[in-house]
């Protein structure tokens, strides 16, 4: 299939499976289990709506690879990947604070996102009964919409970011604002990634930074920023926990220069 008709069914996917996730939060929450933290918990949703993900991509892409967050990755006959967050925002959801979405990504090469190539992802919000999308070459999307990214003003630029489960690394985390914050004028913490990401494409936020993101946090979400005219950088460094930026060409420039350049 072409980008076109690879967004097109994300956004079919992601859409069915967001409104099973709704479903699921209106009838009630329960825990399954946490992953890295006592604070990274997942939810019997995160694990039905992946698994209605995978069967779908079982009947309309049979041969194609798997990389979800709940259930890891399987190989497939071809080089193309599905790279799958069946709910972004997690914490979000659990809690009942709508900022939450599937964000669905396909991509062509490994499974590593320094060396795959990006074809099309979509991010759907059911509570806002929002969906972004994006086609390799094709334009960035707001449902039907075209989107486009912020470009810098007088004001300061308004951010968004987010920290890691690991209590360790919040005071590098916490500094890290510090350094951001001259170039500010205001800061959010929505709690999803995926979300994060789209709203630096529809203009709504002027940039991004976050570490420590996982591939599934970013695979779609990355594609809808830079088909809407934006940046999305992830700067080669020694730390584990590697940095995420996304934003305007000059936003991302000026983040990039005042994480590293402090540190």
């Amino acid at each position: 299939m072409n980008p076109e008709a690879y967004r097109q069914l994300a956004v079919d996917i992601a859409q069915e499976a967001g409104e099973l996730a709704r479903q699921r939060r209106a009838a009630g929450v329960a825990l399954a289990a946490t992953k890295s933290t006592l604070a990274d918990i997942v939810t019997d949703a995160d694990r039905e709506v992946e698994a209605l993900i995978r069967d779908r991509l079982r009947t309309e892409r049979p041969g194609e690879g798997f990389l979800g967050e709940e259930s890891g990755t399987s190989a497939g006959a071809t080089d193309i990947t599905w790279v799958i967050d069946p709910i972004d925002g997690t914490v979000n959801y659990a809690s009942g604070i709508p900022l939450y979405a599937v964000s669905i990504a396909v991509v062509q090469g490994s499974p590593d996102p320094d060396t795959w190539v990006p074809l099309a992802g979509a991010v759907h919000a059911p509570v806002l009964g929002e969906t972004f999308s994006a086609a390799n070459g094709g334009g960035a999307q707001l449902n039907s919409r075209r989107i486009h990214v912020a470009e810098p003003s007088a004001a300061g630029a308004l951010l968004a970011t987010g920290f890691g489960y690991d209590p360790a690394t919040h005071a590098g985390d916490l500094a890290t604002v510090g350094r951001v914050m001259p170039m500010a004028r205001d800061l959010r913490r929505g709690g999803s990634a995926a979300l994060d990401l789209s709203f630096v494409a529809a203009g709504r936020l002027d940039g991004y930074f976050e570490r420590g993101l996982q591939p599934w946090d970013f695979a779609a979400g990355s594609l809808i920023v830079q088909e809407a005219g934006g940046v999305f950088s992830r700067p080669e460094q020694s730390a584990a926990r590697r940095m995420n930026l996304a934003g305007a060409a000059g936003v991302v420039t000026e983040l990039r220069r005042r994480i590293f350049d402090a540190e």
